[in-house]
């Protein structure tokens, strides 16, 4: 074989083994910031997304909590015996005075308060926090007056305002909505209004409790 040969097709082994050109490494890079663009959007719409389902059930389960909480502080109101044995009898119970910015009752505190005894309550807004005020009933108390717990049920609240159905006096011929009302005697429902400030997405549908219940 000669030399010149060999040098050719040594020569056409190199040609046939280049690497990739300029202008193919830079389509390749542009497609390639492309797909990385595409892909960061694509996470950050996910994560955003996220973020709002999250938000959204979070809110969610603090007014179903405090619906909830509301409904059995309401419901565990205690009457006088006369109301179970007679059901046509007026539900009396020991204390409940109503306004329409403040309801204060003496009822039986739900699970997870520290104590299940009869305590004095009273549900208000603090600031624009809405509040349960507890203090033991003075006939629970075993030696000196306690001080009250405050509890706050919700946050971020702007107003509250209380509505109760019931008769306006025992001669009126049909029961209407309240602005205030003073026991003992129980009213037939209390309306619970929420309201929160601009912005807040939060939606409270009134909240109607039976407390004869």
């Amino acid at each position: 074989m000669s030399p010149c040969f060999a040098q050719s097709r040594h020569v056409q082994g190199r040609c046939g083994s280049r690497g990739f050109t300029l202008l193919e490494l830079l389509v390749a890079l542009t497609i390639f910031g492309f797909l990385l663009v595409a892909l960061n959007h694509g996470v950050q719409t996910g994560l955003g997304i996220w973020n709002v389902q999250s938000r959204r059930v979070s809110t969610t389960w603090d007014l179903d909590a405090t619906a909830r909480l509301l409904r059995t502080l309401l419901t565990q109101i205690p009457t006088s015996p006369a109301a179970s044995i007679n059901p046509g009898s007026p539900a009396v119970a020991i204390a409940f005075n109503g306004n329409a910015d403040k309801l204060s009752f003496v009822g039986d505190l739900p699970t997870g308060f520290g104590t299940d005894s009869m305590a004095d309550i009273t549900l208000q807004l603090h600031g624009k926090r809405l509040i349960v005020d507890w203090q033991p009933h003075r006939h629970e108390l075993t030696g000196s007056p306690s001080r009250s717990t405050v509890s706050e049920i919700l946050s971020g609240v702007d107003r509250l305002q209380f509505a109760y159905w019931g008769l306006p006096s025992p001669t009126a011929a049909a029961p209407t909505w309240l602005a205030a009302w003073e026991g003992p005697g129980l009213p037939d429902l209390v309306r619970i209004r929420l309201g929160f400030g601009q912005g807040d997405l939060r939606h409270w549908p009134d909240l109607i409790v039976a407390p004869r219940l």
